[in-house]
């Protein structure tokens, strides 16, 4: 039997070449009209309140005249940009929440540089997220603040809660990972752990490099998935490229994925040392700096969300959660997309904003 493209007729093959090429003239007229302003990533309008070495916190601009009175705290990953919480107006996170009435603040890591080495997680737990919850006490005067922490971040205000029960009201974790020694979990394998720990040496790393650098990072989460983050989004690229819509939302995406911060040297080797390799954070056997990170000191409320095709925190990793936690309150939901999924999909931010602002202010009191 001949081989598909030898049964195509002439004619066909012609008109699939006339059609490529209608879109590639469309596309490239639209990506002449780009303008690097047209591609900033973090649309919603917002102030910075505290800085602190080379962390921003910002507030993000009220949209409503009497917004919820207890802060909430967003902790971001080190890897990439915060601002995927904010990537554009309509598929923004933040945005969504502020419309529901919330008083929403963002730690911005920064870029870190060489003097960075040797940051450790102690520096940036019970450093600079303590400085910035007090610094937000302070301004609210409130005791406790609600903490969203999302993917590593997530990790880490988990860590933070467990360190400081007395300060955190409500904790939200979105795509968390908890248990890193998950079977179905493609980036358990960056630390070695599903590999033996001589797949990874991280000391050798440290060592050798200093800090981490960004571009390494990334490409370690593409090749997880190199045919559909590698290869199939640049063959779908001449039919997204003649819709100016959609070649907007791709191009904001690319940036916001290629701008990868390089990760100090010290954090990276303790986060993939005792979370990756060891999973020592349900063992409760984890220290950040001189304190214990006791998971049964978090009794606060916990709403604990999750992306349920997700490839990179599986929700199993983020479930594990409630098995080691102190609390009464208790709430899991998962929504029907993937990691990224989470920040962007049209449909999560219809049910997404509401369901976290929804569940704080049923605990208000």
């Amino acid at each position: 039997m001949l081989p598909f493209f030898a049964q195509m007729r002439l004619e066909d093959l012609a008109q699939e070449y006339t059609d490529l090429t209608d879109k590639m003239i469309k596309g490239i007229d639209n990506l002449s009209r780009l303008k690097e302003e047209d591609l900033v990533v973090g649309a919603t309008e917002k102030e910075v309140v505290y800085r602190e070495d080379k962390i921003v916190l910002y507030r993000f601009k009220a949209k409503v005249e009497n917004p919820f009175p207890i802060p909430i705290l967003i902790v971001y990953a080190l890897v990439n940009r915060p601002f995927m919480v904010d990537l554009q107006e309509g598929r923004s996170l933040v945005a969504n929440l502020l419309k529901l009435g919330l008083d929403v603040y963002l730690i911005d890591w920064g870029y870190p540089t060489r003097s960075d080495r040797w940051l450790t997680l102690d520096d940036y737990i019970n450093g600079y997220i303590n400085n910035c919850v007090d610094f937000l006490r302070h301004k609210h005067n409130v005791d406790k603040i609600n903490l969203l922490g999302v993917c590593q971040g997530g990790t880490f205000s988990v860590c933070y809660s467990a360190i400081n029960p007395h300060k955190v009201k409500n904790l939200v974790a979105m795509v968390a990972p908890i248990d890193f020694h998950q079977p179905d979990c493609l980036l358990n394998m960056r630390g070695g752990c599903t590999l033996g720990k001589e797949a990874l040496d991280v000391d050798l790393m440290v060592e050798a490099l200093g800090n981490i650098p960004g571009d390494y990072l990334n490409l370690e989460f593409l090749m997880l998935k190199p045919l559909q983050l590698g290869y199939q989004k640049y063959l779908d690229f001449p039919d997204i490229m003649e819709q100016e819509d959609k070649l907007l939302n791709f191009m904001r995406m690319e940036k916001w994925i290629f701008d990868s911060p390089d990760q100090s040297g010290e954090t990276y080797r303790q986060f993939m040392k005792d979370f990756y390799q060891e999973n020592k954070l349900i063992k409760n056997e984890i220290m950040i700096g001189d304190k214990e990170v006791d998971l049964t000191n978090i009794n606060m409320p916990v709403l604990n969300l999750y992306a349920e095709k997700d490839h990179l925190v599986p929700p199993v990793s983020s479930l594990a959660l409630e098995k080691y936690i102190f609390t009464d309150d208790y709430t899991a939901k998962g929504f029907p997309v993937g990691h990224i999924g989470m920040y962007v999909s049209g449909r999560v931010q219809k049910d997404l904003p509401p369901t976290i602002v929804n569940w704080l202010k049923a605990r208000e009191n």
